[in-house]
């Protein structure tokens, strides 16, 4: 299959047959020519460097709201054609997130599905991320882990970590409800990705080696997926001023489910949680 842009696609309808059954799927091409993938490694490298000291690398989630100059890859082409052959024309974007785990140190994501922590906020788990590797993604440095075909199931149970705080989350899937068996390692090079769906169980190991592991995920729901603030999940609760915590964007097509859109040209209030 061919893209509307000028980057050609190697997927065919055999890869999203095995992502629709397994819930992954590795994509070892570039997904954005080199220039523009350079560029948004650029962007991702100046961000990180005006981090505050006190905040974990790990932790760079919704960019895109204080910095609208991400919507230059992810409203792109290369990205919204890739997402069209597994979602469909009509796309939303739902969030994005630097998740960088520094050399030595790097956190240790626990197992979990990302839809577990969005609960009835979307009226169907519908979400597929797009893991773009910023580096390169190893087992040596922590690269993400998937339990293959586990976003057929039901959620699973949770349980507190110990050592709170020293881990992305604070809570993880029971043990007994992970597969070992059935676990992927997700290697991919710098400008590759792999893609995940949201009730995939999924997590990654520490990062101590001598190399840096960032990843920026995308994370896209069809236009048919209703967005219901008030649901009442803390993270996206109005604030005292009555600004919403979260925003979506029409990424492609037309609105499905009645969906109030932000502005991508636009910076968000709500900034960098």
């Amino acid at each position: 299959m061919t893209s509307t842009s000028n980057q050609p696609l190697q997927i065919d309808d055999a890869d999203v047959q095995f992502y629709r059954e397994r819930g992954y799927l590795l994509y070892q091409h570039p997904l954005f020519p080199e220039e523009k993938f350079n560029k948004l490694k650029a962007f991702f490298e100046d961000l990180l460097a005006s981090l505050p000291q006190d905040k974990r690398p790990e932790a760079m989630d919704v960019p895109h709201f204080a910095h609208p100059a991400l919507f230059e890859w992810l409203l792109a082409d290369e990205v919204l054609d890739f997402v069209e052959l597994f979602l469909g024309p009509d796309i939303a974007l739902w969030s994005s997130h630097f998740l960088c785990k520094p050399s030595g140190d790097g956190q240790r994501v626990p197992w979990h599905e990302d839809s577990a922590y969005w609960g009835t906020i979307l009226s169907e788990p519908e979400v597929l991320t797009v893991w773009l590797a910023i580096d390169d993604s190893t087992v040596e440095n922590g690269c993400m882990r998937v339990v293959s075909g586990t976003h057929h199931h039901g959620f699973s149970d949770y349980q507190p970590i110990d050592h709170p705080g020293e881990q992305v989350f604070d809570q993880e899937i029971v043990s007994d409800q992970v597969d070992q068996s059935k676990v992927v390692d997700l290697e991919v090079r710098e400008g590759q990705c792999h893609i995940h769906h949201a009730r995939m169980v999924h997590g990654s190991n520490a990062n101590t080696s001598s190399k840096r592991r960032c990843g920026y995920t995308m994370r896209y729901m069809p236009a048919t997926v209703k967005f219901l603030p008030e649901a009442g999940i803390k993270l996206f609760e109005d604030s005292g001023a009555g600004s919403p915590q979260h925003a979506i964007y029409l990424a492609r097509g037309k609105d499905r489910a009645g969906n109030d859109y932000a502005d991508p040209t636009q910076q968000f209030v709500a900034g960098i949680r």
